[in-house]
């Protein structure tokens, strides 16, 4: 819960129509939530289950891996 810039995060959104996916342009329309490129805070917001929080609804294991890959490679 750290203080940064929007281009220094990763962006995730959950569309009108409830998909969830990784926003890479940052201006896909619907509610987003924002993760830093960081793999240890990935792992905590993986663990603790805050996006399915956030989104209210159940996160699928593959946005998860595409989450991580997106964190690993730094955008």
């Amino acid at each position: 819960m750290e203080s940064k810039q929007k281009n220094e995060l990763c962006r995730i959104v959950r569309t009108k129509d409830g998909k969830i996916i990784v926003d890479k342009v940052g201006k896909i329309e619907g509610r987003g939530a924002y993760i830093c490129y960081d793999e240890a805070c990935f792992e905590k917001v993986r663990k603790s289950r805050r996006l399915e929080k956030e989104f209210e609804t159940q996160i699928d294991e593959k946005l998860y891996e595409e989450l991580r890959r997106e964190i690993v490679s730094g955008r």
